[in-house]
């Protein structure tokens, strides 16, 4: 494994795991395994995609071998629209066909969509049984496998059909990003600008700094490492703070109560997940300046960053009653009053609960 290794602890109380990153790092994941105490009788089903299975799955699965255990691969279809329960019952199938027991493993081997369900089979497999994560894109290494939440689409919303279900191991192989197309690239610095605004700072000034972040040629290995290690990070320390979500782990989803709208609404693949995001940043920012929460030149900036990423910032023509339906149906919906987290500087932001109807369409007035 690269000496150059990183290991970051997410200490829960129940469940405690590592995130580790390095470039090169899928070669030891069966040495991984024998730290995590697998005995060579465990069951293990890889789960992946065709693309970054003929990448990756020789790699995972040799090294598996190594450790005296014949793991199963289970490829299922890629897109933000294979995310649902019939592909689940596809990967219950292959356990069911596999034979996995209580002690087994699923190891999740791609994206953010591969990794939601995968933890979610997992979560619902004779009643939770454990997983890892090895994320290959930006956007699943800095946001999505990390801290537990599991789940898959419903026709009235993203994500929601879902269970808190935390890995046994996060492995991420900066080397896979290589292989990553570049519009990929993009929707995952939509995430890491998400985590500079709201809660680095000093992220968002390297990030300003950068002359480009819309490839990883231009941002180059050595940032691209220290992004992920700063995003998961701040990730890490907020889900041991809020596991479930109770309140402070909300203001992970800044951008994202008017991302998941742009992406039910305009048909899930239609946009990336990363750009939804930054539409849905671009759109709470105005929120923001509405309710003069944050400063005309702390919103330019943040416009100016996502720009330069090369993610979309124009909000699409939607009808405003699907909108504000849409946004009733969300699942962060409390006693009927909708969440939104605003800004209010870079690297900081707040949870408000009382956004009116009224205050949403004047903000979507301002965006079309």
């Amino acid at each position: 494994m690269n000496k150059e290794t990183k290991r970051i602890q997410v200490p829960l109380l129940d469940n405690p795991y590592e995130i580790v990153i390095g470039d090169g790092c899928l070669e030891d994941v069966g040495k991984e395994l024998i730290s995590l105490g697998v005995k060579n009788n465990c069951k293990i089903l890889i789960i992946s995609n065709k693309e970054i299975s003929q990448h990756y799955g020789n790699t995972v699965i040799k090294s598996i071998e190594r450790i005296g255990i014949k793991p199963t691969l289970f490829l299922i279809e890629e897109g933000e629209d294979k995310k649902n329960i019939n592909t689940i019952s596809k990967i219950h199938d292959a356990a069911f066909n596999s034979k996995l027991e209580r002690g087994s493993l699923m190891i999740a081997l791609g994206g953010g969509v591969i990794g939601d369900m995968t933890g979610f089979a997992a979560a619902t497999w004779l009643r939770g049984i454990g997983f890892i994560q090895i994320p290959t894109t930006l956007l699943s290494m800095v946001d999505a496998s990390v801290g537990g939440k599991t789940g898959v689409n419903h026709p009235g919303g993203k994500n929601l059909i879902g269970a808190f279900h935390q890995p046994k191991l996060v492995l991420i192989d900066t080397g896979t990003l290589q292989t990553l197309p570049e519009r990929e690239f993009r929707a995952g610095m939509a995430e890491v600008i998400k985590y500079a605004i709201i809660g680095d700072k000093l992220l968002f000034n390297i990030l300003e700094n950068t002359s480009k972040i819309n490839s990883l040629s231009n941002v180059g290995n050595n940032l691209v490492s220290e992004i992920i290690e700063r995003s998961v990070s701040i990730k890490a320390n907020i889900v041991v703070s809020d596991e479930k979500e109770s309140g402070l782990r909300a203001v992970l989803n800044y951008g994202h109560t008017f991302g998941h709208v742009v992406e039910t609404l305009c048909g899930y693949g239609n946009f990336l997940h990363g750009e939804a995001v930054a539409i849905g940043m671009i759109a709470v920012s105005e929120l923001g300046l509405l309710r003069k929460s944050w400063k005309p030149d702390d919103s330019n900036r943040q416009k100016e960053l996502i720009l330069k990423a090369g993610l979309p910032t124009q909000w699409p023509n939607l009808d405003e009653a699907k909108v504000l339906r849409t946004l009733q149906g969300d699942k962060k919906v409390k006693d009927g009053n909708i969440r939104f987290i605003i800004p209010t500087g870079i690297g900081s932001v707040e949870i408000f609960n009382n956004i009116t109807k009224e205050e949403i369409s004047k903000c979507l007035s301002k965006l079309n």
